[in-house]
Protein backbone atom coordinates (compact mmCIF):
# COMPACT_ATOMS: atom_id res chain seq x y z
CA UNK A 1 0.00 0.00 0.00
CA UNK A 2 1.40 3.20 -0.95
CA UNK A 3 1.85 5.93 1.74
CA UNK A 4 -1.38 8.36 0.09
CA UNK A 5 -0.03 11.25 1.96
CA UNK A 6 3.06 11.29 0.01
CA UNK A 7 1.69 10.24 -3.45
CA UNK A 8 1.57 13.68 -4.94
CA UNK A 9 -0.37 14.57 -7.86
CA UNK A 10 0.20 17.98 -10.19
CA UNK A 11 -1.89 20.16 -12.50
CA UNK A 12 -0.27 22.83 -14.71
CA UNK A 13 -2.09 25.73 -15.41
CA UNK A 14 -1.66 29.06 -16.17
CA UNK A 15 -0.48 32.12 -14.02
CA UNK A 16 -3.24 34.14 -14.35
CA UNK A 17 -6.23 31.05 -13.08
CA UNK A 18 -4.29 30.96 -10.23
CA UNK A 19 -6.09 34.13 -8.21
CA UNK A 20 -9.67 32.03 -9.03
CA UNK A 21 -8.47 28.79 -7.72
CA UNK A 22 -7.28 30.37 -4.28
CA UNK A 23 -10.77 31.40 -4.01
CA UNK A 24 -12.94 28.85 -5.61
CA UNK A 25 -10.57 25.79 -6.43
CA UNK A 26 -9.71 23.50 -9.16
CA UNK A 27 -13.10 23.57 -11.13
CA UNK A 28 -15.08 21.59 -13.95
CA UNK A 29 -15.88 24.34 -16.98
CA UNK A 30 -19.07 23.18 -16.64
CA UNK A 31 -19.52 24.03 -12.64
CA UNK A 32 -21.39 27.00 -11.62
CA UNK A 33 -18.07 28.07 -9.93
CA UNK A 34 -16.23 28.04 -13.08
CA UNK A 35 -13.56 30.50 -13.97
CA UNK A 36 -14.91 32.72 -16.82
CA UNK A 37 -11.72 33.90 -18.08
CA UNK A 38 -10.12 30.86 -17.99
CA UNK A 39 -7.06 30.54 -19.66
CA UNK A 40 -6.10 27.05 -21.62
CA UNK A 41 -2.94 26.07 -21.91
CA UNK A 42 -2.06 22.96 -23.51
CA UNK A 43 -3.21 21.33 -26.77
CA UNK A 44 -6.85 21.85 -27.54
CA UNK A 45 -7.26 19.21 -30.38
CA UNK A 46 -6.64 16.80 -27.50
CA UNK A 47 -8.63 18.58 -24.83
CA UNK A 48 -11.34 17.94 -27.48
CA UNK A 49 -10.88 14.30 -27.70
CA UNK A 50 -11.45 13.50 -24.11
CA UNK A 51 -14.92 14.60 -23.75
CA UNK A 52 -15.92 11.80 -26.67
CA UNK A 53 -14.10 8.75 -25.20
CA UNK A 54 -16.45 7.06 -22.64
CA UNK A 55 -14.04 5.31 -19.51
CA UNK A 56 -15.19 1.51 -18.35
CA UNK A 57 -16.92 3.40 -15.71
CA UNK A 58 -19.13 4.67 -17.38
CA UNK A 59 -18.17 9.02 -17.44
CA UNK A 60 -16.76 10.78 -20.60
CA UNK A 61 -12.98 10.92 -20.18
CA UNK A 62 -13.37 14.76 -20.48
CA UNK A 63 -15.83 15.21 -17.45
CA UNK A 64 -12.44 14.09 -15.12
CA UNK A 65 -10.22 17.21 -14.00
CA UNK A 66 -6.41 15.52 -15.39
CA UNK A 67 -3.42 15.59 -12.86
CA UNK A 68 -0.30 13.85 -13.90
CA UNK A 69 2.04 11.89 -11.10
CA UNK A 70 5.31 14.40 -11.27
CA UNK A 71 6.63 17.50 -13.42
CA UNK A 72 8.19 17.86 -16.80
CA UNK A 73 5.90 15.96 -18.97
CA UNK A 74 6.23 16.03 -22.61
CA UNK A 75 3.01 18.11 -22.79
CA UNK A 76 4.88 20.66 -20.87
CA UNK A 77 7.65 20.56 -23.61
CA UNK A 78 4.90 21.05 -26.40
CA UNK A 79 3.55 24.16 -24.64
CA UNK A 80 6.65 25.80 -24.09
CA UNK A 81 8.38 25.36 -27.67
CA UNK A 82 4.40 25.76 -29.41
CA UNK A 83 4.70 22.24 -31.40
CA UNK A 84 1.71 20.91 -32.62
CA UNK A 85 -0.03 24.53 -33.24
CA UNK A 86 -0.37 24.97 -29.35
CA UNK A 87 -0.21 28.83 -28.23
CA UNK A 88 3.41 29.24 -26.89
CA UNK A 89 3.36 29.90 -22.95
CA UNK A 90 6.75 31.14 -21.11
CA UNK A 91 7.99 28.87 -18.04
CA UNK A 92 6.97 31.97 -15.89
CA UNK A 93 2.79 31.89 -16.79
CA UNK A 94 2.87 28.33 -15.87
CA UNK A 95 2.63 27.28 -12.29
CA UNK A 96 2.13 23.71 -10.93
CA UNK A 97 -1.11 23.02 -8.74
CA UNK A 98 0.18 20.12 -6.23
CA UNK A 99 -1.98 17.94 -4.12
CA UNK A 100 -1.94 14.80 -2.65
CA UNK A 101 -4.12 11.13 -3.32
CA UNK A 102 -4.85 11.86 0.66
CA UNK A 103 -6.00 15.34 0.78
CA UNK A 104 -8.58 13.97 -2.46
CA UNK A 105 -9.23 11.35 -0.46
CA UNK A 106 -10.07 13.40 2.50
CA UNK A 107 -12.46 15.86 0.86
CA UNK A 108 -14.40 12.70 -0.57
CA UNK A 109 -13.39 13.20 -4.09
CA UNK A 110 -14.39 10.50 -6.76
CA UNK A 111 -11.38 9.53 -8.59
CA UNK A 112 -9.48 7.11 -11.08
CA UNK A 113 -6.04 6.96 -12.50
CA UNK A 114 -4.54 5.55 -15.30
CA UNK A 115 -0.94 4.01 -16.09
CA UNK A 116 -0.43 5.68 -18.97
CA UNK A 117 -2.04 8.28 -21.27
CA UNK A 118 -5.50 8.69 -21.19
CA UNK A 119 -5.64 8.48 -24.57
CA UNK A 120 -3.56 5.66 -25.73
CA UNK A 121 -5.35 2.43 -26.24
CA UNK A 122 -2.67 0.53 -24.48
CA UNK A 123 -3.70 2.15 -21.41
CA UNK A 124 -6.05 0.75 -18.63
CA UNK A 125 -7.68 2.86 -16.36
CA UNK A 126 -8.73 2.08 -11.91
CA UNK A 127 -10.83 3.36 -10.00
CA UNK A 128 -10.36 4.25 -6.09
CA UNK A 129 -10.50 0.71 -4.63
CA UNK A 130 -6.91 -0.27 -6.51
CA UNK A 131 -5.14 2.96 -5.63
CA UNK A 132 -3.60 -0.08 -2.16
CA UNK A 133 -1.93 -1.67 -5.75
CA UNK A 134 -0.98 1.40 -6.78
CA UNK A 135 2.60 0.65 -7.03
CA UNK A 136 2.65 -2.26 -9.15
CA UNK A 137 -0.06 -0.45 -11.24
CA UNK A 138 1.84 2.70 -12.26
CA UNK A 139 5.15 2.71 -13.38
CA UNK A 140 7.03 5.63 -11.07
CA UNK A 141 10.57 5.28 -12.38
CA UNK A 142 9.11 5.96 -15.81
CA UNK A 143 6.58 9.06 -14.45
CA UNK A 144 10.35 10.48 -13.06
CA UNK A 145 12.34 9.59 -16.33
CA UNK A 146 14.17 12.76 -17.32
CA UNK A 147 13.22 11.77 -21.03
CA UNK A 148 10.76 10.08 -22.84
CA UNK A 149 13.19 8.90 -26.14
CA UNK A 150 14.34 5.08 -26.18
CA UNK A 151 14.62 2.93 -29.16
CA UNK A 152 14.46 0.15 -26.31
CA UNK A 153 11.70 1.41 -24.28
CA UNK A 154 9.11 2.64 -27.20
CA UNK A 155 5.78 2.50 -24.51
CA UNK A 156 8.07 4.82 -21.92
CA UNK A 157 6.63 7.99 -23.35
CA UNK A 158 2.74 6.37 -22.38
CA UNK A 159 3.88 5.39 -19.28
CA UNK A 160 5.44 8.71 -18.38
CA UNK A 161 2.76 10.27 -18.78
CA UNK A 162 0.13 8.45 -15.96
CA UNK A 163 -2.74 10.33 -15.26
CA UNK A 164 -5.02 10.64 -11.72
CA UNK A 165 -8.53 12.22 -12.72
CA UNK A 166 -10.75 13.69 -9.95
CA UNK A 167 -14.32 13.54 -10.70
CA UNK A 168 -15.61 16.24 -8.96
CA UNK A 169 -14.43 20.19 -8.11
CA UNK A 170 -11.31 20.57 -6.11
CA UNK A 171 -11.27 22.61 -2.97
CA UNK A 172 -9.06 25.42 -2.16
CA UNK A 173 -7.82 23.58 0.79
CA UNK A 174 -7.29 19.98 -1.08
CA UNK A 175 -4.42 22.46 -2.61
CA UNK A 176 -1.11 22.20 -0.60
CA UNK A 177 1.09 24.29 -2.29
CA UNK A 178 2.10 25.48 -5.83
CA UNK A 179 5.65 25.25 -8.06
CA UNK A 180 6.89 28.00 -10.03
CA UNK A 181 9.64 28.70 -12.48
CA UNK A 182 11.23 31.57 -10.62
CA UNK A 183 11.52 34.61 -7.61
CA UNK A 184 9.35 36.72 -9.52
CA UNK A 185 6.37 34.58 -9.77
CA UNK A 186 6.46 33.64 -6.22
CA UNK A 187 6.70 37.00 -5.09
CA UNK A 188 3.48 37.63 -7.61
CA UNK A 189 1.63 34.45 -6.07
CA UNK A 190 2.60 35.77 -2.36
CA UNK A 191 0.28 39.16 -3.12
CA UNK A 192 -2.84 37.23 -3.92
CA UNK A 193 -5.31 36.74 -1.67
CA UNK A 194 -5.53 33.33 0.17
CA UNK A 195 -1.74 32.28 -0.69
CA UNK A 196 -1.20 32.65 3.14
CA UNK A 197 -1.11 29.22 3.99
CA UNK A 198 -0.04 27.73 0.59
CA UNK A 199 3.67 26.82 0.13
CA UNK A 200 5.19 28.43 -2.99
CA UNK A 201 8.24 26.34 -4.03
CA UNK A 202 10.47 27.85 -6.96
CA UNK A 203 11.60 24.98 -8.84
CA UNK A 204 13.06 25.90 -12.51
CA UNK A 205 13.93 22.12 -12.83
CA UNK A 206 10.48 21.34 -13.08
CA UNK A 207 10.23 23.02 -16.67
CA UNK A 208 12.18 22.88 -19.96
CA UNK A 209 14.93 25.32 -20.80
CA UNK A 210 14.01 26.78 -23.96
Amino acid sequence: MPDISKLFIYRMTHLQNISHILQYGITHATSPERNNSYISIGDSSLIGRRHNITLPFGKKLGSYIPFYFGPRMPMLYVIQNGYSGVTVIPASDIVYCISTVEAIERHGLGYIFSDGHALDALTSFYDRSAIHRFNELVDMQAVKSKYWNDENDLDLKRRKEAEFLVAENIPPEAIIGFVVFNAEVKRQLGNLPGITNKQVSVKPGYYFSI
